[in-house]
């Protein structure tokens, strides 16, 4: 399934999120997140963002799509993280 991941969590906790959403999905931008990712390891990235965040003053939010040929994307301005880069 193809998720978007945003988060905002207490500057306590930013650099933990980053290194957590990393492991998972593509960073866009700031704490904006995107990727094609299983159930299973979907279920394991909310379980450990659970453990990072203070659900009384931090959020995770995701969408979740199918396929991401379902969601129109549109950038205006710099794309910050262009996933056409070849290695």
């Amino acid at each position: 399934m193809y998720v978007i991941a945003v988060y905002d969590v207490n500057e306590k906790r930013v650099v933990k999120m980053l290194k957590l959403s990393r492991r998972y999905l593509n960073w866009i931008q700031n704490s904006v997140f995107e990727g094609n990712i299983t159930p299973v390891k979907l279920k394991e990235y909310k379980v450990m963002a659970r453990k990072i965040m203070n659900e009384e003053e931090d959020s995770l939010i995701i969408f979740q799509s199918r396929q991401e040929d379902w969601l129109e994307k549109e950038i205006i301005g710099i794309d910050k993280n262009p996933l056409d880069i070849i290695l």
